[in-house]
């Protein structure tokens, strides 16, 4: 609540008396609650209730000042504001009101603002309840603001416990629509297919699969003129509570797509009690934890199936930047993990001085931070995109001529791949939460050593914010894993899915984003490691739906290793005196070389000094090359 400097002002509060050139402000408010209750507090009942007195005695230049709609514990309200604005500058000189409650639902707030008159000497009065602060003080008037104030805490009450109800039951307690529903015209609980906009939610859903940017997704919605959720509301006639009616009626922000990418409605699913308010004093609304949340299932026609709405989501974790070169992210940044640390792969990618041969390659992320926490697991990408394509040809051809052993397989092992994963993820879950407690613990003890005056500030100051970073840190490590042991607890395979995935496409001719996206849940990059002198490098890949999927191996003769033609023994393959005649022997040849090559460069100088002072003589030349 805004407050008002205290400056002197003539007392007109005095029985009897008002000031006829000042204002007499007429304050009417009405919430929704108070109309649900009692017709008699109508805002045209107050304004005519409210006029009678005033012009019953005496009362002039009357302005009327209305909240309607707004509740008694807001003090924002538009009507209440302009009254503040015009006691501020000295226009006021008395305000009626019907009640106590009119006037707010916070006795802190209350009292506040009636010590703000009497020090602005406004007249305050409550018509129906007689108080007159001209008359005097009021000794039952915080007992008032109090009941008031209860009375708004009970309706708060019983207002949620109606909406908690109908939520329990799976019903909407709002009017809102995600853009792509209708309401039934026989029911507005049950929502219905909108035939012009749902194929707009599919197309913004599969152009995430093929890896555009939002930015460009919008950007193609735009430049065809598709009308924005807001816009196309108002075409077909429904209520819109989003965008500036003026706003251009095809013009796609990318927060509108990201808020659409983000709704669970669209598997067919209703959710509820999604947000909160902390207290009835407040109407701000903060995001309830997911656990706090009501979700019941296939309740409307389904737009988007639940495992594209997961690739999605998993894709827009994602932080992929553009690259220098093509100025495209590429696609399968956030798909490839370190199998050592853990870490997501960079995407390096710029010149190495040579034009043929550019950086476009993935390392470990640990690596190429310096940390040196883990190794280079450096790998092209080429590579990748062509051991992607294989694995989905490869398992796409066995799914075609073996569907059935593929389900019995892809069903034995995934129970103990699962179980292995969550094992794990548990485990960490277990240590991150421990190590969380203790830190909260140590900021606790950290704060009674700083107010006893054991440690100076400056050292306070560091160690609160390494305790800070970490404990963020960990935060966001255990809403991952607890994320991941959610997932293998909900998902069950679905190899009938991967088969209807491998119906879908005919041939694999070459790799895309949007293939990568449908196929491949993730890659694990192992360290390459040289056999033989042949740099030999494992890289696993996991595919939706039924994770990293072995090919039975076939029954064929191996091949027979290529016969060596050379003839000659290696080195490993002699005898000691054997070796000891071959050094011998590499010894002799590096001294003739190294004597025919000072010959030629003796050579070389005599061609050059013949015929001048310094030429040398037939003697001197065979006293050298007896030297040599």
């Amino acid at each position: 609540m805004k407050m008002i400097p205290r400056t002197a002002a003539p007392d007109s509060r005095k029985e009897g008396t008002m000031n006829d050139n000042k204002l007499t402000i007429l304050y009417e408010r009405l919430s929704h609650e108070d109309g649900r209750e009692n017709e008699s507090l109508s805002i045209e009942h107050q304004k005519e209730y409210l006029e009678e007195y005033a012009t019953r005695n005496g009362f002039t230049n009357l302005v009327h000042r209305t909240d309607d709609g707004w509740s008694g514990t807001r003090w924002d309200r538009p009507g209440f504001l302009q009254i503040m604005e015009d006691i501020e500058r000295g226009n006021v000189g008395q305000i009626l009101i019907k009640d106590m409650s009119r006037l707010g639902r916070d006795h802190l707030r209350v009292g506040l603002f009636l010590e703000q008159l009497r020090e602005r000497g406004v007249r305050l009065i409550a018509v129906a309840e007689g108080i007159d602060t001209a008359k005097g003080e009021d000794d039952f008037m915080p007992f008032r603001n109090i009941f008031a104030e209860w009375h708004a805490r009970d309706t708060s009450r019983k207002i949620r416990a109606i909406f908690g109800a109908r939520t329990a039951a799976g019903k909407h307690v709002t009017g809102a629509l995600p853009y792509g529903y209708l309401h039934d015209p026989d029911d507005r609980q049950k929502w219905i297919l909108d035939e012009e906009a749902a194929p707009v939610v599919k197309r913004i859903f599969q152009g995430v699969i093929e890896g555009k940017p939002i930015a460009r997704i919008a950007e193609e919605l735009t430049a065809e003129q598709i009308l924005t959720p807001a816009a196309h509301w108002r075409a077909i006639g429904e209520r819109v509570s989003m965008g500036a009616a003026g706003a251009d009626p095809y013009k796609w922000a990318t927060a509108t797509l990201i808020q659409i990418l983000k709704k669970e409605e669209y598997m067919g699913w209703t959710v509820l009690n999604k947000t909160a308010t902390e207290s009835y004093k407040s109407k701000k609304r903060e995001a309830t934890p997911q656990e706090n949340r009501l979700i019941f299932k296939d309740t409307h026609p389904a737009i988007i199936d639940e495992e594209t709405w997961n690739v999605v989501q998993r894709l827009r974790e994602t932080k992929r930047v553009r690259e220098r070169i093509g100025g495209e992210p590429n696609p399968l940044t956030g798909v490839l993990y370190c199998a050592d640390c853990g870490e997501k792969m960079y995407h390096k990618q710029g010149s190495t001085g040579r034009p043929d041969q550019p950086h476009h390659e993935y390392v470990c992320s640990s690596y190429r931070h310096y940390s040196r926490s883990c190794t280079c697991h450096y790998i092209r990408v080429s590579v990748v995109e062509s051991l992607v394509l294989e694995a989905i040809r490869r398992v796409s051809g066995y799914v075609r001529e073996n569907e059935a052993e593929f389900i019995e397989r892809v069903r034995e092992k995934s129970s103990l791949q699962q179980e292995a994963a969550v094992k794990e993820s548990r485990k960490k879950l277990s240590k991150a939460t421990r190590r969380r407690e203790e830190i909260s613990g140590l900021i606790k003890k950290l704060y009674e050593t700083y107010a006893t005056g054991k440690i100076p500030e400056n050292h306070f100051s560091e160690l609160l914010t390494g305790y800070d970073n970490e404990q963020k840190t960990l935060d966001g490590e255990i809403e991952r894993l607890q994320a991941e042991i959610d997932r293998y607890n909900t998902d069950s395979v679905r190899a009938d899915k991967f088969i209807e995935l491998v119906k879908r496409h005919t041939e694999f001719t070459e790799f895309s984003a949007s293939l990568l996206n449908e196929f491949v849940e993730k890659i694990i990059v192992h360290e390459a490691t040289k056999v033989n002198g042949v740099r030999e490098q494992e890289v696993e890949i996991y595919l939706n739906f039924i994770g990293k999927f072995d090919l039975p191996e076939q029954e064929e003769q191996p091949e027979e290793p290529p016969v060596r033609k050379s003839k000659k023994k290696r080195r490993h393959e002699m005898t000691e005196e054997q070796r000891a005649a071959l050094r011998e022997r590499d010894k002799v040849r590096y001294a003739r070389k190294v004597a025919a090559q000072k010959a030629a460069e003796e050579a070389q100088r005599a061609a050059i000094l013949k015929g001048t002072a310094y030429e040398i003589r037939p003697q001197e030349a065979g006293a050298a090359h007896a030297a040599i």
